[in-house]
């Protein structure tokens, strides 16, 4: 479990994100299961998977989410989000 909740949806983002921790992207829809780990596209902190999301072109950025670690995967909206906040690291 992590230290800091989870972001459940677009309208409700936490204050106090870790934007340290750990994460995965993944493409969307790309299932779960026994292997899932190893479908991780690539791995780092919260915010530098949000800056890369982000950098994406715009008509590519749905087809990813991020998933954190031990926590939950974060769709486009929650994605958008997150890059919005006032304490997003730039």
């Amino acid at each position: 479990m992590t230290d800091h909740p989870a972001v459940s949806n677009a309208s409700h983002v936490p204050a106090g994100i870790n934007w340290n921790d750990h994460a995965t992207l993944h493409r969307k829809g790309d299932g779960e299961g026994v292997l899932y780990g190893m479908k991780a596209l690539r791995g780092g902190t919260l915010s530098e998977l949000v800056r890369f999301v982000m950098n994406l072109p715009e008509s590519e950025r749905g087809g990813y989410v991020i998933e954190r670690s031990g926590d939950r995967r974060l769709d486009i909206g929650e994605i958008y989000a997150l890059a919005a906040r006032n304490d997003y690291p730039r």
